[in-house]
């Protein structure tokens, strides 16, 4: 029994820690997507419509929330389509987009109806087991050696990105005043 068992950690570990980075990336992707929606949702129009999606019920809100999963399935296997036939790059590159915004709209409709979601009793639940998991695996994939050394190297390459000023009159330096010139005028808008 000691040998099943032990054969049964080697074989599900490199599993556990592929789900947990797959969470760390979809929790980067979320915070990046929250972001992005957060600066978008200033235009009046997308302000009144997320107004509205904070009236719905539960099963409107219920529905609304699985939406962009349902709309991007066919994207997605049109990308299939596209590298199968010979077009690996336009692909891979709707696949990153249609996960990238659905990643953005997932995380901004689950913030406008988490309040009406969570009246849901199935839902909940089912929330709070998962949520309990991710946590329980995150922490496994923490308590690795490999974690702590891969957390170490962006400790340092964020001390370096930080403290590292570019040359004047090099391209990241005439990159970033062109990008602080955009941001200033677009919130003069």
């Amino acid at each position: 029994m000691k040998l099943f068992h032990r054969f049964q950690r080697w074989l599900l570990t490199p599993l556990v820690y592929l789900a947990a980075l797959l969470l760390l990336l979809e929790d980067w992707l979320w915070d990046l997507g929250t972001r992005l929606m957060n600066r978008l949702s200033r235009w009046p129009p997308l302000h009144r419509l997320e107004a509205w999606i904070c009236r719905l019920g539960p099963k409107a809100a219920l529905l609304l929330f699985v939406l962009p999963a349902a709309l991007l399935f066919p994207v997605k296997l049109l990308a299939l389509w596209a590298m199968a036939h010979g077009y690996p790059l336009l692909g891979l590159g709707v696949i990153l987009l249609a996960k990238l915004g659905g990643a953005a709209a997932v995380a901004r409709l689950y913030l406008l109806t988490r309040p009406v979601l969570l009246t849901i009793t199935w839902f909940a639940a089912l929330l709070g087991w998962f949520l309990a998991l991710k946590e329980r695996w995150i922490e496994r994939l923490r308590a690795t050696r490999a974690w702590r050394q891969a957390s170490a190297l962006a400790k340092a390459f964020r001390h370096w990105r930080q403290h590292a000023a570019p040359r004047p009159g090099s391209w990241l330096a005439r990159f970033r005043r062109l990008l602080k010139r955009f941001r200033a005028r677009w919130r003069t808008r």
